[in-house]
C-alpha cells in the first residue's frame, strides 16, 4: 500500500556521536525500490557514502548554521523538507540525519511543528552504542530525557561486547528506555543492519528504472543480511468501527511498531475511507479514496506472534455496518490533528 502522496515521513536519525548512525543510514539506503531524500547536518560527523548518495537520493539538503537543535526555529529544516517533498519527486520518506549533539527531543518537535504541509512524522530512531552508552548518554540516576522522543531504539554495536555481556547489556539498555518511555520500540543490531520494513515503505519491489544502479551494486558488494520483520496483513471486508479502529491505532497489538493502511467506517452520512499511518504512539489519519486493491491493514514489527496480532487487527477490522457517532468523532479529532 502506497503511502499519501500528499504527505511524505520524515524519520529522524539520532544518536551520540560514533553511535552508528551513518552506518545505519547506509544500510537503509540499500533498500532497493525506495526514493529517499536525505537532510544531513553541515557540521555533524557525517560520512554518507558517495555512492550510496549519488545513487540513491534525488536531491541532498544541508542545513546550514549548526546542529538542528540550535536553530532558532524550523525554518532551516523547513526549507530542505519543502525542496524534498515536491511532488515532482515522488519520495517514499525523507530521512534527517543530526550531529551526535542533537536533542532528539527537539528534532522530533521540529518535525511535528513543520510548516511544510508535505510533511507527516515518521518517528525518531535513536541509535546507541551499547559498549560506550553507560559511559557517554546514559551516566545519571533517571534514565535520559532523549529517551522520550524515540519511537525506535536500535541498540548497536552489541557484537564488539563479550558474547557473556550482550543479552545483559540489551537487557539493561532496554529497561532503562522504558523507564522514560513505556513504548519505545527496542531493537538489537550490530553495523546498523536493521529491516528498512520498520522505518519506511518503498514504491517499487525493485530499483525504479531511471535509477543509477550503484545502490544495487553495493548491495551486492556487501551482502549486507539483516533480521527481517514481520508483516501481518488484514483485509477488510466492509465498513469498520471507527471506535475499534482508533482503539487499534491507539493501542497496537503487542510488539508492532508500525501499521498502514485504508480502512472504511460508517457514518450517518454514508461510508468514507481513511488511509491510516502509525508509527510507535504517532497515529496520522487523512481523508482518502478506496484503493483498487481494497480496504485493510499491515502491521509490521519484530518478533510478533502474528497469530495473536492478525486476531486483533481482524477483530477491529470485523465489518460493523451501524454509524457510531462518538467513534466517528474520535477518528475526525485524529485527522484533524494530522493535518
Amino acid at each position: 500500500m502506497r503511502s499519501d502522496p500528499r504527505k511524505v515521513p520524515v524519520v529522524v536519525l539520532a544518536g551520540h556521536l560514533g553511535a552508528g548512525k551513518t552506518t545505519l543510514l547506509n544500510h537503509l539506503l540499500t533498500r532497493p525500490g525506495a526514493r529517499v531524500g536525505v537532510v544531513v547536518n553541515d557540521f555533524g560527523d557525517i560520512d554518507v557514502d558517495a555512492g550510496l548518495v549519488t545513487g540513491q537520493i534525488d536531491e541532498p539538503a544541508a542545513i546550514s548554521g549548526g546542529c538542528l537543535c540550535c536553530l532558532p526555529d524550523a525554518g532551516g529544516l523547513d526549507d530542505a523538507l519543502e525542496v524534498l517533498t515536491a511532488p515532482r519527486r515522488g519520495l517514499d520518506v525523507v530521512l534527517v540525519e543530526a550531529s551526535g549533539i542533537a536533542d532528539p527531543v527537539t528534532l522530533a518537535r521540529l518535525v511535528r511543528f513543520s510548516g511544510v504541509e508535505r510533511v507527516r512524522p515518521g518517528g525518531v530512531v535513536d541509535v546507541i552504542d551499547a559498549g560506550e552508552h553507560f559511559e557517554t548518554v546514559d551516566t545519571g540516576a533517571d534514565p535520559p530525557v532523549r529517551h522520550a522522543a524515540a519511537s525506535l531504539v536500535v541498540v548497536n554495536k552489541l557484537d564488539l561486547l563479550a558474547p557473556d555481556e550482550r543479552e545483559a547489556t540489551f537487557a539493561r539498555i532496554g529497561e532503562r528506555v522504558r523507564g522514560r518511555n513505556p513504548r519505545a520500540h527496542v531493537v538489537a543490531t550490530d553495523h546498523g543492519r536493521i529491516d528498512p520494513d520498520l522505518v519506511y515503505d518503498a514504491a517499487l519491489d525493485e530499483d525504479p528504472p531511471d535509477q543509477l544502479p550503484l545502490a544495487a551494486l553495493l548491495r551486492e558488494e556487501r551482502t549486507q543480511h539483516h533480521v527481517h520483520a514481520d508483516a501481518v496483513s488484514v483485509p477488510a471486508q466492509g465498513p469498520v468501527s471507527p471506535s475499534r479502529l482508533v482503539d487499534l491505532l491507539e493501542d497496537p497489538p503487542p510488539g508492532v511498531y508500525r501499521m498502514k493502511g485504508h480502512v472504511a467506517v460508517r457514518t450517518t452520512r454514508g461510508v468514507r475511507t481513511y488511509l491510516v499511518n502509525v508509527v510507535g504512539r504517532s497515529v496520522h489519519v487523512a481523508s482518502a479514496a478506496a484503493p483498487p486493491a481494497g480496504e485493510g491493514v499491515v502491521a509490521i514489527g519484530m518478533h510478533l506472534d502474528t497469530t495473536a496480532v492478525r486476531e486483533q487487527v481482524a477483530d477491529a477490522l470485523a465489518t460493523r455496518d451501524v454509524p457510531d457517532a462518538r467513534g466517528f468523532s474520535r477518528l475526525q479529532r485524529h485527522r484533524r490533528l494530522s493535518r
